[in-house]
C-alpha cells in the first residue's frame, strides 16, 4: 500500500491495524480471517479490499510501518563514534521503542511465536549495524564486518526478545547495565 496523507485512508489503516493486533492477542495470525478484521475494525470488506489484497498484505504494510518507526528511532544513534557506546545506545533506543509500542509487540508475540517480532528486529537492526560497519571491512583488522554484524545482531535481538517476553524480570536500566558489562571497552 502506498503512503498516503488522506486522513480517511489513514483512519482506515489505523482501524485495520488495531483490529489485527487485537485479534492477534487471542488467535494466531493464520487463524484470523479478513472478515474478523473487518468486523472488529467496523470496515466493510469492500473497503478492506480497496486497500489490501489480503490479510498478508495488511500484515506486511503494518510491519513495514513498524520497521520504519524503529529505523527512525535508531537514527538517533548515528553520531556516536565509540562502538561500545553505539551498541549500548542501540539497545536503549530499541527498548524505548518497544516500551512505547508494548501492546503491538505483545500482540505479535503472544500467539505468533515471536517470529514476526524477530523478523522486524532482525531486518531493521541488521540494516543499522551494516550501515555502521560499511566503512570498516574488518574489526580491529581481524574479523570481517559481516561476522561482526551477525554477532552483534544475534546478541541485540536475543536480549530484546528476552526482555519483551518477561519485562518485569529486568528493568530497561538493568539491561543497559548488563550490556555495559558484557561489551568490552577496548573494541573500536
Amino acid at each position: 500500500m502506498k503512503k498516503n496523507t488522506d486522513l480517511r485512508i489513514l483512519k482506515t489503516q489505523k482501524s485495520l491495524y488495531n483490529a489485527l493486533l487485537e485479534l492477534m492477542k487471542s488467535k494466531s495470525f493464520e487463524s484470523i480471517k479478513v472478515s474478523d478484521i473487518c468486523s472488529l475494525a467496523l470496515v466493510n470488506r469492500s473497503t478492506f479490499y480497496a486497500h489490501y489484497e489480503d490479510k498478508y498484505e495488511l500484515l506486511v504494510d503494518f510491519i513495514d510501518t513498524l520497521k520504519n518507526s524503529l529505523a527512525e528511532d535508531l537514527e538517533q544513534n548515528e553520531n556516536i563514534i565509540n562502538t561500545r557506546e553505539y551498541y549500548i545506545e542501540m539497545i536503549r533506543l530499541l527498548l524505548d521503542h518497544m516500551e512505547d509500542k508494548k501492546d503491538v509487540y505483545y500482540s505479535m508475540l503472544l500467539n505468533n511465536r515471536g517470529s514476526i517480532t524477530s523478523d522486524i528486529f532482525i531486518d531493521t537492526i541488521s540494516k543499522d549495524i551494516k550501515k555502521r560497519l560499511q566503512n570498516e571491512p574488518k574489526v580491529q583488522g581481524q574479523v570481517p564486518a559481516e561476522f561482526t554484524s551477525a554477532f552483534y545482531l544475534g546478541a541485540v535481538v536475543g536480549i530484546v526478545i528476552k526482555w519483551l517476553m518477561s519485562p518485569t524480570d529486568y528493568s530497561k536500566q538493568d539491561i543497559i547495565n548488563y550490556i555495559n558489562i558484557l561489551i568490552p571497552e577496548n573494541i573500536k
